[in-house]
């Protein structure tokens, strides 16, 4: 009797066929909203330290103001550097080339990224932090502070994927051939997809 395939496995291969396939263009635009979105939490923090000259404590960008529990929440900070990380993996097969160097680039920034994160989560669930001090700490963050290091992170991780973004919109011949969605800007003579 044969074995009946698992239809986890069946489902995974389509959602990932269909990311990178037809709709890779659009999973890239849901994925790259949800990263500025989180680049302008960052941005107007930054914003309402050195600009407005607010207390770290009290600069909580844009959603930390009316929910002060999402900045202080390591689970909150943990989840959007998973979601960064699979959104990352998810979406490299449709970039080749180029542009897919770029990709891994950022996704191999992001994967220390994430661990980073880990470690902090770990150590907000334990109550055990590193150098002993009150809080979790990352370690970069012994000789980065953690604002400047989170936008150092995200800064990292987001330029090699703008720059993979634009050479897989912008492919030569042979990176088109390779390509299995319709993302490549349409250039004069170029047949239509």
């Amino acid at each position: 009797m044969a074995a009946r395939p698992d239809p986890t496995t069946h489902h995974r291969g389509r959602l990932l066929a269909t990311v990178n396939g037809d709709r890779h263009r659009t999973a890239l635009w849901v994925f790259m909203v949800v990263v500025v979105a989180h680049w302008a939490e960052h941005l107007v923090q930054a914003a309402q330290i050195y600009v407005l000259d607010w207390p770290v404590p009290e600069a909580r960008g844009v959603l930390g103001i009316p929910f002060p529990w999402l900045v202080t929440s390591e689970w909150m900070h943990y989840g959007y550097a998973l979601i960064m990380l699979v959104g990352l993996f998810l979406l490299l097969p449709g970039f080749s080339g180029r542009s897919r160097s770029w990709w891994l680039a950022s996704l191999w920034i992001q994967v220390w990224h994430h661990l980073e994160h880990l470690l902090l989560l770990l150590q907000a669930l334990t109550g055990s932090h590193l150098g002993g001090g009150a809080a979790p700490m990352s370690l970069i963050q012994f000789v980065v502070p953690r604002v400047e290091l989170h936008l150092l992170y995200n800064a990292l991780v987001f330029a090699p994927m703008v720059v993979a973004m634009y050479l897989h919109t912008h492919p030569r011949p042979d990176e088109a051939a390779a390509m299995s969605c319709g993302c490549a800007a349409a250039r004069e003579g170029d047949p239509v997809r």
